[in-house]
């Protein structure tokens, strides 16, 4: 098929507007030649697109798959401009990383500044997405590295393990579960509850938990980072479960008592996702050796270290 980037941003708008006469007027375009691009578009896809109506035009099944593929399009060629006015200004490259809420708010923040510092002339566009969603934007180029934690279909992606990610329950020092070593996550479903906004990675997991165990968790207050949680736990309002190593970095400052969960999936393995970590450009392979050496060291005590599969 031949088009160009007008007959993209015709069909979308004719599919947003569900009028191919305000459509044509939004994209400045006459009646009949808007007419004309979405007929060409129809003759060269051998299928009908749109169906005409009495009010206006509705998608057909191959007009839901073409305005898919030219929103994905039109997204490319939008950050294609910006990046290149960015490499005008000096940028020698731009790295899209899409990772879980783990990750945006408790790894990348402890290992990005010093990698950027090394990088200066590379900008990163980090998005939160849940894990599910993670291989999808890897797989469809609209990220070049995602973060994941868990048990997740990888889509035949190469990852790369870095880290072991360790759920904890959190609660403050004078809570009746403080001098608990362990405790099953079922047994604090009575229990007001602090956890992370709605659409974050961990308040997913954690509601599939609950669905599955036939219950809820009693939420008082959602907050939008680990560090909040804790303070509002360590003030006495509720417990939470949160990861470990946030758990110890504001155990003392937050006066918290940490229990482990006895529960299996408490335990969850951190991947890097790439489409092919050979064709990745130097720093983004620079990104993931930062990322697979940091907790290497880290976690050598223990005996992990980074590892790759397909």
């Amino acid at each position: 098929m031949h088009f160009d980037l007008t007959d993209l941003r015709l069909f979308v708008a004719v599919a947003e507007l569900g009028s191919l006469t305000r459509a044509a007027e939004r994209q400045h375009l006459s009646l009949a030649a808007a007419s004309a691009r979405i007929k060409a578009l129809e003759t060269q896809s051998g299928l009908p697109l749109l169906a005409r109506e009495a009010r206006g035009v509705r998608l057909l099944p191959p007009g839901e798959a073409f305005l898919h593929h030219a929103r994905l399009v039109l997204l490319q060629t939008g950050q294609l401009r910006t990046e290149l006015n960015e490499y005008g200004g000096g940028l020698r490259g731009h790295l899209r990383v899409f990772a879980n809420t783990t990750a945006v708010s408790d790894i990348l923040p402890e290992v990005l500044p010093g990698f950027l510092a090394r990088h200066p002339r590379i900008n990163i566009d980090l998005q939160e997405k849940p894990n599910a969603q993670i291989p999808l934007g890897v797989q469809s180029g609209r990220a070049d590295i995602g973060i994941v934690a868990g048990q997740i279909d990888t889509l035949g992606l190469e990852s790369a393990h870095f880290s072991t990610d360790r759920l904890v329950l959190v609660t403050a020092r004078r809570h009746r579960f403080a001098k608990r070593k362990r405790i099953a996550f079922a047994e604090t479903l009575d229990e007001d509850a602090i956890g992370m906004q709605q659409g974050s990675t961990l308040q997913a997991f954690l509601a599939q938990i609950t669905e599955g165990l036939g219950r809820s968790q009693k939420l008082r207050i959602q907050l939008g980072s680990f560090d909040a949680m804790c303070r509002m736990i360590g003030s006495g309002v509720g417990v939470g479960v949160v990861p470990e190593s946030v758990a110890r970095r504001n155990l003392e400052s937050m006066q918290l008592a940490l229990i482990e969960l006895s529960d299996a999936w408490c335990v969850r393995e951190r991947y890097l996702l790439m489409r092919d970590r050979a064709g990745l450009p130097t720093y983004a392979q620079a990104l993931v050796d930062t990322l697979c050496a940091h907790y290497a060291v880290q976690e050598a005590p223990a005996g992990r270290g980074a590892r790759t599969r397909r």
